[in-house]
């Protein structure tokens, strides 16, 4: 094997080099989005326009261009913008049944434990109205409205452009109509907290429009102060206001006259025209109100100062806070020039099967939307991220922790975004009041538990039917997170600050396992693998049994966690002693009789071969209890699990994010032909035009899982190893990769020629003993702090 020099350094871990990208990175069309083609009604329907429009956003406001000519929409979000109201739907009568349901199923009586479940195991009210709860409490995440630029002209034009530039994070629009060459520039500005667009033309005094703001419901639009104002209350679900709204409108002039009319904004003969948009809600995340935040006054605050700023020193500033997170990764699969546009691109790939420049786009194209729909002190990115055009939005837009909000963040420490992780959990902080009292009232146990579903409103009771509304691994999947960015970080202090809330959610699990009568023990339960379900053996159709794999998996995984925390930090608690003897006494998952992973603690027959959520295979992505280092019969029962899911028509052919999820499967199986042509898949059928990965409808945990399983391929640090290239397809044949963060608090920067690697170096904040793989290959080292060191492999 080639020999490479892996050099050892000193840098930080987390914000490391500024690298930026050798070519510039860009999706790019030669046609506008139609803006007057009306979306539709249904809530559950995706509007292929809306879909071809680009998002920009800074992690609190978002909209989606279309880039129209004769009339520009540009659809906006307020992240924090729902229906509904904070609601009691924990159920008090839920716990009497509990025993009486576990004893059923280890009676083998599923018929009639099924029936208990169904009946018993629910929340109070109408919990989540089944996905379309925009006029229940729980409330849905909905679109904040409109902004409508209307030229007032129907002619032709020449030359139309439209691109959204990844390196600057500033969507793009040129054309040449009767004439006159016209440019527009769009961005949402962090420091300012504001939406800004930039009109111009070659020719003065020949911009003018007529700008207005609408929604589809609820709203005023009033013209006060030289702006135009937009405000509003969402329905509470109960019957009266809730969330209260205000956007803001202002525009700067060179050149041309502005006034107001029938409260919209009139432009006439300007050389430039900037526009200014504020928006805000008065939610807070202070449990049990969530509300007071001063919305009105930080909107007229922030418009103030947009305002005042020149519109270089606000663009300077956007980029400086957008490219400290973004150039820290760089990556080059291919140099060839971008000369065919993003959507023929995409159409191409039916033939071509493969385009390694498809490829890094939609890997950066996944860093720039989780830096673009989240950052520290804001909501957590949803099922959408931040951009809904809906009132009703598929799943109400919500926290879906069965694996849908975990998979947003899966990119985040892997790709070097480690702050904007921290939106997620201090989510899982702030909701553990709330889901305190549904372990309390829901189960009658300690610690705190929530189930699949989760709102600002913290709801955190189960569904309105267990087979998908009851997931108790839930709570633990997102403890992952918890553990995880400390894993990455190596931060004692963060870690300080989240032990209680790990402790408290292993607390949980402890009382809420039971003895299991065959075996002698611990099994989580009643619980599902999420929403699958079997042949049980007394005929009927079941979601719900004692010790699914998953459960077993996630709670493992969990305590172990907590128990490493609890030696780091030095807890003397007695409660972690009962903690490590619990773990041990945790039934195991098992491996079938044809070699799989075993979904149930029985061989019960599946009814869908090929479902969509593989919650057997936790353990090997996003968890790490199936490796080749310690596990590998586990491992290869996992890939034949996975082999076996797919030749029944799972994955890509179910979901994007199902099929996100198989690329990183794939990858953790070192087996990078396999993860790349999947990961094709995606883009083949489960893209739009702009890459917004498809359920369908629109959901966009698959964008962010399919960049995590792209870095997968490149660098792995599960096992206690940093794994180089462990997983590089053989498309990938020359390439680059600067920024990846390994565990530990390391940054990795690698280069490779004809499938071999050539160039490795390792940066750390933190020194210590390290161990570099790379095939066959391991060297241990120890970084001594402020000293590079080179080691041959």
């Amino acid at each position: 094997m080639l020999k490479v020099l892996i050099k050892i350094g000193l840098c930080l871990a987390v914000v490391g080099t500024v690298y930026g990208q050798k070519q510039p990175l860009k999706l790019w069309y030669k046609q506008p989005a139609s803006a007057t083609t009306p979306d539709s009604k249904e809530g559950w329907k995706d509007d292929q326009e809306w879909l071809k429009a680009l998002p920009i956003g800074n992690g609190n406001i978002g909209a989606m261009v279309f880039g129209d000519v004769n009339k520009e929409r540009v659809q906006l979000n307020e992240k924090t913008l729902w229906s509904g109201s904070p609601f009691d739907n924990d159920n008090p009568e839920a716990p009497k049944y509990l025993d009486e349901i576990r004893n059923l199923l280890f009676e083998g009586k599923f018929k009639e434990a099924t029936a208990l479940t169904n009946k018993t195991q629910i929340c109070n009210g109408k919990g989540s109205g089944q996905g379309n709860g925009a006029n229940v409490p729980f409330g849905c995440f909905q679109t904040l409205g409109d902004l409508w630029l209307d030229f007032g002209k129907q002619g032709d034009y020449q030359s139309y452009y439209r691109d959204l530039n990844l390196n600057e994070a500033v969507a793009n629009v040129s054309y040449t109509q009767d004439g006159v060459t016209y440019k527009r520039e769009y961005f949402v500005s962090g420091p300012l907290n504001a939406l800004v667009v930039r009109l111009t033309a070659n020719k003065a005094g020949a911009i003018s429009f007529t700008a207005s703001l609408n929604r589809p419901e609820r709203f005023t639009t009033e013209a006060a102060d030289g702006e135009l104002r937009m405000f509003g209350a969402l329905h509470n679900g109960q019957g009266a206001d809730g969330m209260q709204y205000m956007t803001r409108l202002k525009a700067k002039l060179n050149g041309g006259t502005q006034s107001f009319l029938d409260n919209k904004l009139v432009v006439k003969n300007a050389n430039e025209v900037i526009l200014y948009l504020t928006a805000s809600t008065d939610y807070l995340p202070n449990y049990p109100i969530y509300k007071g935040r001063d919305y009105q006054g930080i909107t007229a605050a922030n418009l103030k100062k947009a305002f005042a700023q020149p519109y270089v020193q606000t663009k300077k500033e956007h980029l400086a806070d957008y490219q400290k997170y973004f150039n820290r990764v760089a990556l080059t699969l291919s140099e060839t020039a971008d000369n065919v546009p993003t959507d023929e691109r995409l159409l191409g790939l039916k033939t071509t099967e493969n385009d390694n420049h498809l490829s890094q786009l939609y890997f950066q194209f996944g860093r720039y939307l989780l830096i673009s729909s989240t950052r520290e002190n804001t909501l957590p990115a949803n099922l959408q991220g931040i951009w809904a055009n809906k009132i009703q939005t598929p799943w109400n837009g919500d926290y879906h922790t069965n694996i849908n909000i975990q998979m947003n963040y899966w990119p985040a420490e892997v790709t070097n975004l480690s702050e904007l992780h921290l939106s997620m959990t201090q989510f899982i902080k702030d909701i553990e009041k709330p889901a305190t009292k549904s372990a309390s009232v829901q189960f009658g146990l300690p610690g705190w538990s929530v189930n699949p579903i989760v709102n600002v409103w913290g709801f955190t009771s189960p569904g309105e039917h267990p087979s998908w509304g009851l997931t108790s691994g839930a709570s633990g999947w997102i403890c992952q997170h918890l553990w995880e960015h400390y894993a990455f970080t190596r931060d004692k202090n963060y870690l300080q600050s989240v032990y209680s809330t790990l402790k408290n959610a292993a607390r949980f699990y402890k009382a809420w396992l039971v003895v299991d009568r065959e075996s002698g023990l611990l099994v989580s339960g009643p619980a599902s693998s999420p929403e699958n379900a079997f042949v049980a053996p007394d005929g009927s159709r079941g979601s719900i049994s004692m010790g699914p794999a998953h459960d077993q998996e996630i709670i493992d995984e969990l305590f172990g966690n907590v128990i490493s925390a609890a030696e780091i930090l030095n807890d003397k608690d007695a409660f972690i002693e009962e903690l490590k003897a619990a773990r041990k006494k945790l039934q195991p998952v098992k491996i079938g009789s044809d070699g799989r992973v075993m979904e149930w603690a029985k061989e019960y027959k599946e009814v869908e071969l090929g479902h969509r959520h593989m919650s057997h295979l936790y353990a090997l992505y996003p968890g790490n209890a199936f490796n080749y280092t310690q596990t590998p019969q586990l491992v290869e029962a996992a890939k034949k699990s996975l082999e076996y899911r797919l030749a029944n028509g799972g994955g890509a052919s179910q979901t994007g994010w199902s099929a996100a999820w198989v690329t990183n499967f794939w990858a953790r199986l070192r087996n990078g032909d396999e993860g790349l042509k999947n990961f094709n898949i995606i883009l083949k059928q489960k893209s739009a035009p702009n890459f917004f990965n498809l359920h369908p409808p629109f959901q966009i945990d698959g964008n962010f899982g399919a960049t995590a399983g792209l870095a997968e391929m490149l660098l792995q640090s599960h096992d206690g190893n940093i794994e180089l290239l462990p997983a590089l397809p053989s498309a990938w044949k020359d390439g680059e990769v600067k920024g990846l963060c390994a565990r530990g608090g390391y940054v990795v920067d690698m280069k490779w020629k004809n499938g071999q690697l050539t160039h490795a170096q390792v940066s750390s904040k933190l020194g210590g003993t390290v161990s570099v793989k790379y095939g066959k290959n391991t060297k241990t080292i120890t970084v001594q702090k402020g000293k590079p060191t080179t080691i041959p492999l």
